[in-house]
């Protein structure tokens, strides 16, 4: 009899194509209910201070399913925080697509990211992966998918308003989140308010792009400026 019921979950399936589905989508869900639970108790205790047995409890599952999805409470920490980032990245995206100007849209996009702990918990997991290579690919794999999804964002923003960004598109992103990173680790540790935050990323940052109208205007200028001197002049 307990042979029988072990099989029935699959034969009622009818396919064994079904249940390895089913297997896998249930595999997805406990992962993202594992890092549901232990993104906000990373923040909150840090690395040290949060025991496998708390996520555990958080996200009402074993600790043995802890070690089977992520093998390290390490591993899950970074996992956490290179998620969180990307989720950041949508977030700034969808903050900016109301901006009409450049200068809108560097703000929307600076006071979004200073108001999140989300860079600090990935620049910890940055200091971690140093000690721990075998953990470093899944860095790798998010800086890429942030510079990416960051460069397709700009290069979007500026098709749509007709822009002139002062930079190709790759350089903008990477430029922006190199200067997020290096703002908020700096700032978190003078502890520095979020505005506070946001008004120095906005000061390194600067100028990126030009509106249609300033664009006219530079190139009106530049005409004037690289016109050949009058006879009268000469």
């Amino acid at each position: 009899m307990a042979e029988k019921s072990v099989h029935e979950p699959f034969e009622a399936a009818g396919d064994p194509k079904h249940a390895a589905r089913a297997t896998r989508s249930a595999g997805r869900k406990m992962r993202s209910l594992l890092l549901d639970a232990a993104s906000p108790l990373f923040r909150e205790r840090g690395l040290s201070g949060t025991a496998i047995t708390d996520i555990a409890a958080a996200a009402n599952a074993f600790p043995s399913q802890i070690t089977y999805y992520f093998r390290t409470k390490e591993a899950l920490f970074v996992e956490c925080a290179c998620r969180d980032l990307l989720y950041l990245a949508r977030a700034t995206e969808q903050a900016a697509l109301k901006a009409r100007t450049p200068r809108e849209y560097t703000h929307a996009l600076a006071e979004t990211v200073t108001a999140s702990d989300s860079v600090a918990f990935f620049a910890e997991a940055l200091t971690l992966t140093r000690r721990r290579q075998d953990l470093a690919p899944l860095v790798e794999r998010t800086i890429e998918r942030l510079h990416a999804e960051g460069t397709r964002a700009y290069a979007g923003q500026v098709a749509r308003h007709g822009w002139r960004s002062l930079r190709a598109p790759d350089e903008s992103s990477r430029r922006f989140w190199a200067i997020a990173i290096g703002v908020v680790l700096e700032g978190y540790a003078m502890g520095r308010s979020p505005d506070e935050l946001c008004a120095e990323m906005l000061r390194v940052l600067g100028e990126q792009a030009k509106s249609t109208g300033e664009a006219a205007r530079l190139r009106l200028v530049d005409d004037r400026d690289t016109s050949p001197p009058s006879n009268e002049e000469s």
